[in-house]
């Protein structure tokens, strides 16, 4: 059995209870482009921006992805970044058995300077926060993820992975690291395969219950 010696964070929908805000913005953005496909904002979650790009916003809309950033990140500053439920006692809890803590996010350096104006103590939570501008390849590619464990000098085995889209899950998986998927995005039943555990929140998770599973 492995010890824990760092859990890794993915941002939205795993630190912050931001999806419904995104699902907000990218609703307003796939009905004006979009209009043919409606509920495109749900198919896209958990994607990454050069995804969701790549994907609908190529061709002759892209021109329009300029905007569309611009917009993004207009509205990002003014997002409510809070804390899915019992989020600060559990780290709390793993940091005090001497767990180290990372930000694992495909979020760019602006919205994070929004999220440390919102949360002034966010920073003080984690050992090391990793954004996109540090990675050479996006999730479900496991990169991120191995790059996050050898900056904190632990092996696959002695992490756990908190994720919520399938993307996301996907990573922690080729990592080949533990995942607890948060069911804030998509259902348990949805990302039972991909999660060793399924929590809506944090308020019946420790320690203790995490090391269970290594």
């Amino acid at each position: 059995m492995s010890e824990l010696k760092a859990a890794l964070f993915d941002l939205d929908g795993v630190v912050f209870d931001t999806e419904p805000q995104y699902t907000v913005f990218w609703g307003s953005q796939c009905r004006l482009y979009h209009p043919e496909h409606p509920g495109l904002e749900h198919e896209i979650k958990g994607q990454t921006l050069t995804q969701i790009y790549d994907q609908w916003f190529s061709g002759p809309l892209l021109s329009e992805q300029a905007v569309i950033t611009e917009r993004l990140n207009e509205y990002e500053s003014n997002m409510h970044y809070d804390y899915i439920e019992g989020f600060e006692r559990m780290i709390a809890d793993l940091r005090s058995h001497g767990v180290k803590t990372a930000v694992v996010t495909s979020s760019n350096l602006p919205k994070m300077q929004a999220v440390y104006r919102y949360q002034p103590d966010f920073k003080n939570l984690f050992d090391a926060i990793l954004t996109s501008e540090d990675f050479d390849r996006s999730k479900p590619d496991p990169d991120c993820y191995l790059k996050a464990a050898a900056r904190l000098g632990a092996s696959t085995d002695e992490c756990i992975v908190f994720e919520d889209s399938f993307n996301g899950l996907r990573s922690g998986r080729a990592a080949q690291m533990k995942v607890v998927g948060l069911t804030t995005t998509n259902s348990a039943e949805a990302i039972r395969e991909l999660s060793d555990i399924q929590i809506a929140d944090y308020q019946n998770i420790d320690f203790d219950q995490l090391s269970s599973l290594l």
